[in-house]
C-alpha cells in the first residue's frame, strides 16, 4: 500500500471516530435535556398558571371564552360566529373530540380538513398554552392541519386548562413525552399583526383578523364567557 493511500485511509479512519464521538455527545445531550432559564412567573400555583395564561392572551388582543365541557363547544362556535356577522359554516380540523361534538343542534355547517382560500373561519385544538405569554403551541399533524391557522380571517381554538403550561420548556418537554416531534410546531400569540408599514399597526397582516380561545376551564371560580 503506498504511503498516500494509507495516509487518506487513516484520515478517514480518523474522521469516523471523531464523528461517532460527536454523536454519542450529541446524543448524551439530548437524553439529558436541561431547560434554559424560566422566568418567575412561569413557576406559579397551578391556578395562577391557567389565570396568568388568559390574561396574557386577552393583552395579546385575543378573545377568550371560558367554557366548562367539550360539550359547550358548538354554542361557544355559534355565539362567536353570530358576534361577527358570519355565516353558520366553518372549516375543521379532523379531531376526534370536535367530530363527536353535537353540531347538529348548532346547525353550523362543517367541512372538515385543511383550511381553504375562500374559508371564513377555522377551528383548531391546541397542543398546548403557554402562560408566560399567553401563546398556543400548535402542533401539525393529520388531525391538525396548520393551514386552519394561517388561512381563514378568524381562527377559534379549543384549549383544555389542563394542557396549559407554564413556560415554553414545559410545552416542548409536554411535546416530547407525548410521542416526539410533529413535523411543524407554531406558536401564536394573538391575532395576526405587523407594523412594518408607516409603523401602523394592521391586523391581519399574515394570518388571521382574529383569534378567539375557547378555555375548556371546568374549576374556574368565575362563571364562564368572554374577556
Amino acid at each position: 500500500m503506498s504511503a498516500a493511500r494509507e495516509a487518506i485511509l487513516s484520515r478517514l479512519r480518523a474522521v469516523a471516530r471523531e464523528t461517532r464521538a460527536g454523536a454519542a455527545a450529541v446524543e448524551a445531550r439530548l437524553a439529558d435535556r436541561k431547560p434554559n432559564l424560566v422566568p418567575a412567573r412561569a413557576r406559579q400555583p397551578r391556578r395562577e398558571t391557567i389565570d396568568g395564561f388568559r390574561r396574557m392572551a386577552i393583552e395579546a388582543s385575543a378573545v377568550v371564552r371560558r367554557i366548562r365541557h367539550t360539550d359547550d363547544i358548538p354554542d361557544a362556535v355559534m355565539a362567536i360566529l353570530r358576534s361577527e356577522n358570519r355565516p353558520a359554516r366553518l372549516a375543521m380540523a379532523p379531531d376526534a373530540m370536535l367530530e363527536a361534538l353535537g353540531w347538529n343542534r348548532a346547525m353550523v355547517e362543517i367541512r372538515s380538513g385543511r383550511a381553504e382560500a375562500h374559508d371564513e373561519v377555522g377551528l383548531s385544538v391546541a397542543f398546548a398554552g403557554i402562560a408566560e405569554t399567553g401563546t398556543l403551541m400548535m402542533a401539525s399533524g393529520p388531525t391538525s392541519p396548520a393551514t386552519l391557522g394561517f388561512l381563514p380571517e378568524s381562527h377559534i381554538v379549543v384549549l383544555s386548562a389542563d394542557d396549559v403550561r407554564g413556560a415554553y420548556e414545559d410545552g416542548w418537554a409536554l411535546l416530547r413525552a407525548r410521542g416526539g416531534l410533529p413535523r411543524t410546531v407554531n406558536f401564536i400569540t394573538g391575532p395576526s399583526r405587523s407594523a412594518d408599514i408607516e409603523q401602523k399597526l394592521q391586523m391581519g397582516a399574515h394570518g388571521p383578523r382574529n383569534l378567539h380561545i375557547l378555555l375548556i376551564d371546568p374549576d374556574a371560580a368565575e362563571p364562564p364567557g368572554d374577556r
